[in-house]
């Protein structure tokens, strides 16, 4: 639209100067005609204008008027600047409310109106009298049209821009109560577990510092391992790293047999692994056995346990046997995604995040075999 106004300024001016060289008002058109181009490069730098303002900022209805009066003028001067008047209706409809650019539009018709008869020198023409309120018809349908579309294009950006941030919020909150779940199995696995065995151990050290200082030295020398290592963990876990028989063995195979061999379990691998299992994988895995052997060394009074690590080609498949009391099915915690956390229901949850199964065979007297198994991607 600025670039239609003056080329179509331009071309009334050259009109003119052509058509009317050396008459006294050439002076006055040339002036106001530079006068227009100036107030109108001026409405920019009003700043925009909100299309359908209910009360548009009175320094654009200022300019506006100024703009509309010298190019007035200039129609009674000069009717060949009378199709000025298309971009001022773009301008008009831009600027002021609905009705109020209405009656803009038929006021600046009229006057193309008129200029087009003064043009025609007496003779009626319908084209004249037709045409621009066609033109001014079709000018305002499209912009009311361009309008409402915009409404529509706003309205639909910002039920974009709120649909996304309430899922960023909600991503927030998952995210939040993930790692607060991560939080509290790694504190069950790990921390507490280890608390728990030091807290038997300085107590079996107490009752026998007298009889047997020697066995009570060597509980204290335990309790004071297991709380390095303890420390070694929470240091890994909060900045998310392996667990630290991983960090220390290297392989999950060789954080299996330490933990065996301080639990006092059996440990036997079965298979190879096609390739090196992912490093979520192994944590999981020795996670699961780290609170399965606690389980055994707390609750189940067994005599003996065993670890066995299987690998199956498209799985790896981690048993935990003990020969202890075993557990009725009224015994074993609840699956439902609400329980989270502690013993059972955290390896339910390290399995399921990594779309394996855990299965527990069990009954009273006969012991417990806890067995998780996790599906391996293919190596390419």
């Amino acid at each position: 639209m600025h670039v239609a106004f003056f080329l179509l300024l331009g071309a009334s001016l050259t009109r003119f100067l052509l058509r009317h060289p050396g008459e006294a008002r050439t002076p006055w058109i040339i002036a106001l005609s530079v006068t227009l181009a100036l107030l109108y490069v001026l409405g920019p730098v009003l700043g925009p204008a909100a299309p359908g303002a209910a009360r548009p900022a009175p320094r654009r209805l200022a300019w506006l008027g100024g703009v509309v009066a010298v190019w007035m003028v200039l129609v009674v001067l000069a009717p060949s600047f009378a199709w000025c008047a298309v971009p001022l209706f773009f301008t008009g409809l831009r600027t002021l409310p609905s009705r109020a650019a209405l009656v803009l539009v038929g006021v600046l018709t009229a006057f193309v109106v008129a200029a087009q008869l003064q043009l025609a020198h007496g003779g009626f023409d319908p084209n004249l009298v037709l045409a621009p309120p066609a033109v001014a018809a079709v000018a305002t349908a499209v912009f009311l049209y361009m309008q409402r579309q915009a409404a529509r294009q706003r309205a639909l950006i910002d039920d974009l821009i709120r649909t996304r941030r309430e899922l960023a919020a909600t991503e927030r909150r998952e995210g939040t109560l993930a790692e607060r779940q991560r939080l509290s199995m790694e504190i069950h696995d790990t921390l507490a577990q280890g608390l728990s065995s030091q807290q038997m151990l300085l107590q079996a050290a107490d009752r026998q510092w007298d009889a047997d200082p020697e066995t009570a030295r060597r509980h204290v020398r335990t309790a004071e391992s297991i709380a390095e290592r303890n420390l070694a963990e929470a240091r890994r876990f909060v900045h998310d790293l392996a667990p630290a028989d991983l960090a220390e063995g290297g392989s999950l195979e060789e954080a299996l047999r330490m933990l065996a061999a301080r639990e006092s379990a059996a440990f036997r691998v079965d298979g190879a692994p096609a390739g090196g299992l992912p490093d979520r994988v192994q944590s999981a895995l020795l996670r699961i056995a780290q609170g399965a052997l606690a389980n055994v060394r707390e609750h189940a009074n067994a005599r003996a346990a065993a670890l066995t690590l299987t690998y199956l080609g498209d799985q790896v498949v981690l048993d935990i046997a003990d020969d202890g009391t075993g557990i009725g099915p009224d015994d074993v915690p609840s699956a439902s995604p609400g329980v989270r956390g502690h013993g059972l229901p955290a390896m339910r949850a390290r399995v399921r995040q990594l779309g394996g199964t855990l299965t527990i065979e069990s009954a009273p007297g006969e012991g417990t075999v806890l067995s998780a198994a996790i599906p391996l991607e293919p190596q390419s």
